[in-house]
């Protein structure tokens, strides 16, 4: 097995695309450059390499198609390559013209390892404004047999060919050509619901004005709809330009997302090159059951499909991935989408709310503001829908509920945020009431002993949530939750009568690194200015603090209590939840995500909004340790609170724990088989 830090030992590939400059109407010369990016994909570790529809003979030949010394001299080439081949591991699909009987075929021919393992012939032809190409080949509809000979050995023939590299878990490949993408129905959809995640097209394709951005849609769409990879090579340099011209357009795509493109126009050969996610392919597909009953539906067609097995091995060395791993899986890195997503949320959570109060008749809501991120947020949700609903700000009732241990920074930041946005503001300190509780229960701290255990702490959390349900009672409102996403999956609430409970939750599906980017956004916008910005910047930068334990640093200014010092820091929490929740990865590749996108800053991008001094690191040790901290308490120690969510508006794509929605699990399970396969597999 390669080592911890190989790609391939996480379910990821590396594959190629090699556009050739061709020789015009030579195929030694095409077939040794060819073999040249070969060994270019073979020393970079790729398994597979793909090159332009008939890059042996050159595409545009027009009637020499037909002539027997061009098509004997392809033959010579081929053998070449295959020859070649013998010294690579790599898997090569390259395009030729092919004689089977009494027929010419336009054809990929699969070779690994000094041999062809299979030949895939185009099945439609392009027949209209510049191609001809009924005119040389027959489809691979016309075939009349399923097998071919070719070299002196029995070869499989026919555009229904799955290759399989059963050392290679998850690479399943089909090879279609250029016009066979362009069609309704394209052969690879088949191949797809068959079992082919790498789907390659062997293209020429001309240039013309604006066609570069149609392949690009048509990989990302095809790619997407079949929840596969998709590679594309088009014919480059030194393809005749009697009438036409070529751009040498290489494309790698993935379930919708470009990962690479090469230099279009470039005047030499190049080699692209991307780091495919085949597990996380196999998991889309598994969770998408109209993907698995679309196969269903065409059962004797994908019945039909012949598998090819290819011996294809792992590359035995370390490979490190070279795919950009996002530190904020939930937040967008580019400023622009992040824009759209955030005003995207802001919609979502006010027209949940509005929604929410127009069904019940309440008009008004009850909310905790503490002068932290989450409250904030909701607070500033509650204010735009009663802008919404045309109602006034001030039946937006906000309590400040002072404890123990809360500071001046979090409590003076509440009534600043409150008059900001012209809410009702209001103040009860709930130390008289919890000290009442704290006797009642003869806790030591009522006798004045420092005693800060968990009941100290979830009598204060009761009650203000005690608090603020008798006051919706009072003034006819509906209680307002703010707990996230990321406190949820941790279980960092108090269960009941506390801040696990509301009337409805608008930030219930909004992860904590979301929930600070929405603010930063808030303010970077403008969308609240002046006093109400400069407050908005102080709460950012505030510890997050369930404020509940008074012990600490007087004089700071700061709350005593730090959240993230007991489950975690949010961020690299927030990516280990997105990666179990969303796929159910393997503790082990969540570790090995988590390590390739935190532990070098410099590597990949920030989201513009975060300042450079927020910007942080985590080697393999830390996040291991916050990675058990996560799973024990997500799988183990925290699912009863959340069977008995209250109702909120889901936001993402990235799933949600609504027991009614996304997550459904049992309240009493054990994490021990992810906390042992984590011990088992992650170093440090």
């Amino acid at each position: 097995m390669a080592d911890f830090g190989s790609l391939y030992r996480h379910g990821f590939a590396r594959v190629a695309v090699g556009v050739p400059a061709v020789g015009g109407v030579d195929p030694e010369l095409n077939a040794d450059r060819t073999l040249d990016l070969a060994r270019r994909a073979a020393s970079d570790h790729a398994v597979l390499a793909l090159f332009p529809e008939l890059g042996l003979s050159s595409y545009s030949i027009d009637d020499l198609f037909h002539q027997d010394a061009l098509l004997d001299a392809v033959l010579a080439g081929l053998r070449r390559v295959v020859a070649g081949s013998g010294e690579l591991d790599t898997v090569l699909v390259v395009g030729a013209p092919l004689r089977f009987g009494e027929r010419l075929f336009n054809c990929g021919v699969v070779i690994h390892r000094g041999e062809v393992v299979g030949v895939v012939p185009k099945s439609y032809l392009p027949t209209y404004r510049e191609f001809y190409e009924k005119r040389y080949f027959a489809a691979a509809r016309d075939a009349i047999a399923r097998r071919v000979t070719l070299f002196g050995n029995d070869v499989p023939f026919g555009d229904d060919l799955l290759f399989e590299a059963p050392r290679l878990p998850g690479f399943t490949f089909h090879v279609e050509i250029c016009e066979d993408l362009w069609v309704p129905v394209p052969p690879s959809t088949w191949a797809a619901l068959g079992g082919a995640n790498v789907l390659v097209n062997l293209s020429a394709s001309n240039i013309t004005i604006a066609k570069a951005d149609y392949r690009r849609q048509l990989c990302a769409s095809h790619s997407a709809r079949c929840i596969a990879a998709y590679l594309y090579a088009a014919a480059g340099p030194g393809e005749s330009t009697t009438d036409l011209a070529w751009d040498g357009h290489a494309l790698i795509h993935e379930n919708g997302q470009k990962l690479a493109e090469g230099v279009r126009f470039g005047s030499g050969p190049q080699l692209v090159t991307a780091d495919v996610d085949l597990q996380r392919l196999v998991q889309d597909r598994m969770r998408t059951t109209s993907f698995a009953d679309s196969a269903h539906d065409h059962m004797e067609r994908v019945r039909d499909l012949r598998r090819v097995q290819v011996d294809l091995a792992p590359p035995a060395t370390s490979v490190p991935l070279r795919r950009e791993v996002p530190r904020f899986p939930y937040v967008p890195s580019d400023p622009a989408t992040l824009g759209e997503r955030c005003r995207e949320v802001y919609h979502i959570q006010v027209q949940g709310l509005a929604r929410r109060l127009a069904a019940t008749g309440a008009g008004k809501v009850v909310i905790g503001v503490s002068g932290g991120l989450d409250s904030t947020q909701a607070l500033i949700v509650a204010a735009r829908s009663m802008d919404l609903l045309e109602l006034p700000r001030s039946n937006v009732l906000g309590f400040s509920l002072p404890g123990f241990a809360t500071s001046e920074r979090t409590r003076s930041n509440a009534h600043r945020l409150m008059a900001a946005l012209g809410v009702t503001a209001e103040e009860i300190d709930i130390r008289p009431s919890a000290m009442q509780m704290l006797r009642d229960l003869d806790h030591p701290a009522a006798r004045g002993e420092p005693v800060y255990d968990v009941t100290y702490e979830n009598v204060q959390a009761g009650e203000r949530t005690s608090h603020l349900f008798r006051l919706a009672n009072q003034r006819g409102a509906i209680v307002l939750g703010t707990g996230d996403l990321s406190e949820i999956a941790l279980g960092w609430s108090t269960y009941g009568v506390g801040d696990h409970m509301s009337h409805y939750n608008v930030n219930a599906s909004v992860p904590k690194t979301l929930v600070q980017h929405l603010i930063r956004w808030t303010i970077d916008t403008g969308e609240l200015s002046g006093a109400a910005a400069e407050v908005l910047q102080s709460i950012l930068d505030t510890v997050i603090s369930p404020e509940l334990v008074p012990a600490g640093r007087p004089g700071t200014g700061q709350p005593a209590q730090s959240s993230e010092a007991t489950v975690g820091p949010f961020e690299l929490q927030d990516f280990h939840l997105y990666h179990l929740l969303r796929f159910g990865y393997l503790p082990s590749r969540i570790a090995y995500l988590a390590h390739q996108a935190w532990s070098d800053r410099d590597r990949g991008s920030w989201p513009s909004l975060i300042p450079p001094e927020k910007r942080n690191e985590y080697d393999l040790p830390a996040i291991k340790h916050w990675l058990a901290v996560f799973l024990h308490r997500f799988v183990q120690s925290s699912q009863f609170k959340r069977s008995a969510l209250p109702n909120g508006p889901k936001v993402g794509s990235g799933g949600a724990l609504s027991p009614r929605g996304d997550w459904r699990a049992p309240s009493d399970a054990t994490a021990r088989a992810w906390l042992d396969e984590l011990e088992r597999n992650v170093p440090g």
